[in-house]
């Protein structure tokens, strides 16, 4: 299993760059950022100094979306940073959150998702696409190769993901959804007459170790928040009740009134006190390394390849450090 660190873009940059650094020392293998422009600094810019200051790392965005750049900007971009440090980034692509909403808009359509998977992969890696009704190829890139992730949570989204996508991001670490989730992104897999073993699986969610459960509890408990603003999508689109999203997901959002994205993915975020401590439990790792462990040995079981740890709380340094010293090499060893 690979391990990857989850950051936003929150100044200054330099301890962003230095979090990452650390990460890889301690054996991640993926550095991620979130992508917002109204909310943090711009990651390109940031994922930039992260590949100069490593030697490994595979750096993208958790996630980026078709909105708020041109495709052939974000291809481009992409292609520039592997032509200067060796092919090291991965984008991870969606509908389009907070980046879109914090300014007035409405996430992308799943249409217009899939389009751009396929349009942002093959301009960065120097074949032509077409964008916006105009077949575009950028000249420069040779030897250019940019896996393409995408976020998912519902059925229609699960299967274009199956469909299209190098890799499944799952923003979640409840075993059940998992098995679920990855099962219709593999079946469809399947059903598009791809290999549903070749599709990287990579569960994101936060992670706080230590033995105070009460306290790992109120630093994470924005998450459940966050995931609640795309169940709640879900449940507007398939119904409450629907049998196409399974009621462990959707069930817990009956209490929730709203959402501030000025608060979006922090702790303490006031908007999440509807999230119950049995979700913060199911849908995160807390506890002591061993208890992580065990989780995370489940999830391998369940064709997991990637733990990317959400460190948005107040114990960066020690989540990443007791990974490196613990976790890491109880799963990768």
């Amino acid at each position: 299993m690979d391990f990857g660190l989850v950051l936003q873009t929150d100044p200054p940059a330099s301890a962003v760059v230095e979090l990452m650094r650390r990460a890889e020392d301690s054996g991640f293998r993926y550095g991620w950022t979130f992508d917002s422009a109204v909310l943090w600094q711009e990651p390109f810019v940031i994922h930039s100094r992260i590949l100069d200051r490593t030697e490994r790392l595979i750096v993208g965005p958790m996630v980026t979306n078709p909105g708020t750049r041109a495709w052939e900007v974000t291809a481009s971009t992409f292609a520039t940073l592997n032509e200067m440090y060796g092919n090291r980034t991965v984008c991870g692509i969606g509908r389009g959150d907070s980046a879109l909403r914090v300014a007035g808009r409405k996430p992308n359509t799943l249409a217009r998702l899939g389009a751009a998977i396929d349009a942002i992969r093959d301009l960065a890696e120097g074949r032509e696409a077409v964008v916006d009704g105009t077949p575009v190829r950028i000249p420069w890139i040779e030897h250019g190769r940019l896996p393409v992730w995408m976020a998912a949570y519902g059925p229609k989204a699960l299967a274009l993901a199956g469909q299209k996508a190098d890799g499944f991001i799952l923003q979640l670490a409840d075993p059940f959804l998992t098995e679920w989730m990855v099962k219709a992104v593999r079946d469809a897999a399947a059903g598009a007459g791809r290999d549903p073993d070749a599709i990287t699986i990579c569960v994101a969610a936060p992670a706080y170790v230590g033995d105070d459960l009460d306290h790992a509890r109120e630093q994470c408990r924005w998450f459940g928040g966050m995931v609640g603003n795309h169940v709640a999508d879900l449940v507007s689109r398939y119904g409450e009740h629907s049998t196409a999203v399974p009621e462990s997901l959707t069930a817990y959002i009956k209490a929730r009134q709203g959402y501030d994205y000025a608060h979006h993915g922090r702790a303490g975020n006031p908007d999440t006190a509807f999230v119950p401590d049995e979700i913060v439990d199911r849908f995160c790792l807390l506890g002591p390394a061993e208890a992580q462990i065990e989780k995370l040995e489940r999830l391998r079981a369940l064709g997991v390849d990637q733990f990317a740890v959400y460190a948005m709380h107040d114990a960066k340094e020690r989540t990443i450090d007791a990974y490196g010293e613990r976790i890491i090499p109880a799963l990768t060893g």
